[in-house]
């Protein structure tokens, strides 16, 4: 009987926490940035589950989504928090698990998706361990999750919480398959072009070999390659920087660029629009259709052989103007200033690696416009060819996350684009 009465009341009571959460209420507990509010009912009674923002932590919150996006690590941004006395949950001082959490559970600062307005209720649920007696939780199937929209609620902007959610997956860890171990992927970047620095002799990459040197990996470890030429890492950092800014987009050959690909995109857009140009032909002709079939009736044919004639026609004329009416207006090209506008983002960039504010967010932006740094012996000297991500380049120089540009040209694929021998009239090298 005792047992009888604690599940009945066991589900009394989750009957009446979801009452509370299809309100939009909490359902117990309090996470940070939030406040109680206690208001009584006109009974007398207090009205529970009501929550507001508290400003001040809210505050936190949007600076710690903030300076992840920046590069930072949770467990930075936690020993930054603590140095400045920053409370955390609770009181409590901050850890990287606090803010970091469990994305599959929802749980931790940057998965709370309270603060983007959505309340999720059941997402777990406990039992006790029958060996340690603890209380343990387990994550309940999606399909039985109660999820109520609560826009006053939101702290943190959609497009700030996309972009999280894109960099949790990228740092996700993926188990391995045999022989292979994908930490050593997930692995910050220790200097600027880590990893994107290649020799041109044999395609092997290019390590550190003394506290400021970088020489080819292949000659040194393998002997497979000759070329023996090292080169400073301030100095090829300095070189790639001035390549992005002066020499990647030369203004001369990116309008050559944009007159190809502007009548690349025009062909592509007569392709496409060959359809709907047949459509509106055939709008004109139903119309014309329509026109007679009226004449008809004026002129003494019965209205009852015409019929469904026209009410095809109708149809069809529907359908027509649907189609036509749904198609897109052609996107804006290439601007003739790209290349500029490029090369002023590219500086502010540069600035921003000098300051300690910037600079994660800075490095990874200017990783993704470089597909490769390769380095071919010419002599005595190293010839600095740069390889960038064409797609990434547009991206970055138009400000958007996807430009209509590249997906109408079919760009979204990584396409390279070089500057060094063969791009310029002279390479630039040190």
């Amino acid at each position: 009987m005792n047992a009888l009465f604690l599940k009945d009341l066991a589900d009394k009571t989750r009957r009446g926490l979801r009452g509370r959460i299809e309100e939009g209420k909490s359902g117990g507990g309090l996470c940070f940035g939030y406040d109680v509010v206690r208001k009584l009912d006109r009974s007398g009674e207090p009205i529970r589950g009501d929550r507001a923002i508290n400003e001040a932590e809210a505050g936190v919150v949007r600076r710690i989504f903030r300076e992840y996006l920046e590069g930072k690590s949770s467990r930075t941004i936690a020993m930054t928090l603590n140095r400045e006395g920053v409370s955390g949950p609770q009181g409590a001082s901050w850890g990287p698990s606090t803010i970091h959490g469990n994305p599959t559970r929802g749980v931790g600062i940057l998965n709370n998706e309270l603060y983007v307005g959505r309340l999720v209720w059941n997402r777990l649920r406990y039992v006790k361990d029958p060996d340690s007696g603890r209380r343990v939780s387990r994550l309940n199937p999606e399909e039985e999750w109660i999820v109520q929209d609560v826009p006053a609620l939101r702290i943190v902007d959609q497009e700030t919480w996309d972009r999280v959610k894109s960099r949790q997956k990228t740092l996700a860890y993926v188990p391995p398959t045999a022989g292979e171990n994908t930490l050593n992927a997930l692995r910050r970047p220790k200097h600027l072009f880590t990893g994107l620095v290649k020799c041109g002799c044999s395609g092997g990459g290019y390590a550190m070999i003394s506290k400021d040197l970088l020489g080819c990996s292949t000659a040194r470890n393998k002997g497979i390659c000759d070329n023996r030429l090292n080169i400073r890492r301030d100095a090829l950092e300095a070189s790639v920087l001035n390549g992005l800014r002066a020499h990647l987009m030369e203004p001369e050959l990116f309008k050559a660029f944009c007159d190809e690909f502007t009548r690349e995109v025009n062909r592509l857009r007569i392709e496409r629009d060959a359809e709907v140009i047949s459509h509106k032909r055939e709008l004109e002709r139903i119309d014309r259709e329509l026109d007679k079939a009226v004449q008809a009736i004026l002129d003494g044919v019965p209205g009852s052989k015409l019929k469904d004639r026209i009410g095809g026609l109708e149809a069809r004329k529907s359908e027509l103007v649907e189609l036509v009416s749904g198609a897109n207006e052609p996107v804006l090209l290439l601007h003739p200033n790209m290349a500029e506008l490029y090369r002023t983002r590219v500086s502010a960039l540069c600035e921003s690696l000098a300051s300690d504010d910037g600079k994660n967010e800075a490095v990874e932006v200017l990783r993704t416009l470089v597909d490769e740094v390769q380095l071919v012996p010419e002599g005595a000297e190293l010839t600095i060819v740069l390889r960038g991500d064409l797609a990434a380049i547009l991206t970055f120089a138009t400000n958007k996350k996807r430009p209509d540009i590249l997906s109408e040209a079919g760009l979204l694929s990584p396409v390279s684009l070089v500057a060094g021998t063969g791009f310029e009239p002279v390479t630039f090298r040190l």
